[in-house]
């Protein structure tokens, strides 16, 4: 079906998706009473047709659409059109700026499973109906979900529309559902800067953050696990019984999703990995890791810290899909807004900078005990100019990367082992004291500043973008 304008897209987005949830619920409930299913056709996921034609004359040249090919089809699944209503408008917003655009709607022909749309156990039901879903309700099929397209592993077949989008819908699907078990939190309260952090210190300092903003100025709610939505500080309620999530989120809520995100990975790069391939379905702005590092220089001292401008990637975790020969650029925005933002929260300048703020390799492991084999790791650091070590960066870095999404490093040193320093209860308590909110603020003012340039349209660099990439970023 043709539609007029971006706004009818969205629109008859909306409507399909809500009526094939609608028909899943109807006939899921009928089998949860009966053990039947009534006979109908299998729900879809919609789809989104897009027909470039020509480029407009006097038409704009839109950043990091670089693969637009010129006139032809293009296309995607979707699913979730609510929560990527902003993002569509965005994207279709800048290509028909350029372009002269047709765009249709209608429904692809792969069935949504029935776990991407309810919650089975939200029903009651006899066991043996419970047993039964498979042979009567399509489940999610593996054979679909992957990451082919953003790793460059797939060559597209010319009788079919090129793809609009990174990701098509089975894939986003099975990463929301992720993203709300691991999380302990709505998918649709995700904004769109995103900060990981591997100590719960971190957590505590952005909670009181945002206890302070929330419901002033940009920021409109705080959500956390366990917690919901809340509007006032005076909201918020500690539960000390509360069991949260493996890998906590917490919102701060802004217009069109433009607040802050804060993610407690934990420690190491498969944490590292597992909430980055979800995440990056929600197209964030940028990716922050704000952690604590091994400083490998004996002119360190605790508390400096380390913003990294390359990557030792010793993780392995992503050796697979992203060899390590492959270089991972700096973003020269990101870096540039991390030392502005050390600048301003530290009021340093000059020789004070760089006695102080370190640029360097970072070297990401997956060895925490990795000290006690030194003798053997002495010449790869040596090679690398290494200056801090820890267990998630480059895994950020990395998926950043394949998933094109700005990336950017800040870590701060909290022990020094190869001189002798390492991390005890006093000292670490000390340190923990003094710099953690000040690492906080740092990480915040750089988003402040990120925020400004994804409005700009500067931020999302052309760097990332492959030779074949799908339209939207």
């Amino acid at each position: 079906m043709q539609v007029e304008d971006i706004s009818a897209v969205v629109s008859g987005l909306k409507t399909l998706y809500d009526d094939a949830i609608a028909q899943i619920n109807k006939s899921f409930g009928e089998y949860a009473k009966t053990g039947k299913r009534e006979a109908s056709a299998t729900p879809c996921y919609p789809y989104l047709l897009v027909e470039i034609k020509t480029r407009k004359k006097d038409g704009v040249s839109p950043y990091a659409f670089v693969s637009i090919r010129g006139a032809g089809w293009y296309g995607t699944s979707i699913t979730n059109p609510k929560i990527f209503a902003d993002y569509l408008i965005d994207q279709l917003s800048s290509i028909e700026a350029a372009y002269e655009v047709d765009y249709y709607v209608g429904y692809c022909n792969h069935a949504i499973p029935v776990a991407f749309a309810i919650d089975p156990s939200a029903f009651e039901m006899d066991k043996e109906y419970s047993s039964r879903i498979g042979e009567y309700f399509p489940l999610p099929n593996l054979k679909h979900i992957h990451d082919d397209l953003a790793d460059g592993a797939v060559e597209h077949p010319s009788d079919r529309p090129l793809p609009l989008s990174l990701f098509p819908a089975l894939r986003t699907d099975y990463s929301l559902q992720r993203l709300r078990h691991y999380s302990g939190t709505n998918p649709e309260h995700f904004q769109k800067f995103v900060i990981f952090t591997n100590y719960q210190r971190y957590v505590d300092e952005f909670i009181e953050h945002a206890k302070k903003v929330v419901g002033k100025g940009n920021y409109t709610g705080f959500a956390s696990p366990g917690q919901g939505v809340i509007e006032k500080a005076e909201d918020y309620r500690s539960d000390p019984a509360f069991k949260g999530p493996q890998m906590p989120a917490y919102h701060l809520i802004a217009e069109n999703n433009e607040g802050i995100t804060l993610i407690n990975i934990g420690v190491g790069p498969s944490n590292a990995k597992t909430i980055t391939d979800h995440v990056a379905v929600l197209r964030s702005h940028c990716w922050l890791m704000l952690g604590h590092c091994g400083g490998l220089r004996r002119t360190q001292i605790l508390g400096d810290f380390v913003l990294a401008h390359a990557y030792l990637r010793d993780d392995q975790i992503l050796d697979d899909v992203l060899p390590p020969a492959i270089p991972l650029p700096t973003i020269a925005e990101v870096q540039i807004a991390l030392t502005e933002a050390i600048s301003s929260v530290m009021s340093l300048t000059g020789q004070m900078m760089k006695r102080h703020v370190r640029t360097g390799t970072v070297v990401t492991t997956d060895d925490r005990n990795w000290e006690m084999r030194y003798e053997k790791l002495r010449t790869r650091l040596n090679q690398s100019r290494a200056i801090a070590i820890d267990m998630e960066s480059a895994t950020i870095a990395a998926n950043g990367y394949r998933y094109r999404v700005p990336y950017g490093t800040l870590l701060c040193v909290s022990d020094r082992p190869l001189h002798g320093e390492i991390k005890l209860p006093g000292t670490a308590e000390a340190f923990y004291r003094s710099r953690v909110a000040q690492h906080l603020n740092i990480g915040l003012e750089a988003m402040s500043i990120l925020k400004g340039e994804a409005q700009s349209g500067t931020l999302h660099s052309r760097k990332l973008r492959s030779l074949d990439d799908p339209v939207f970023r």
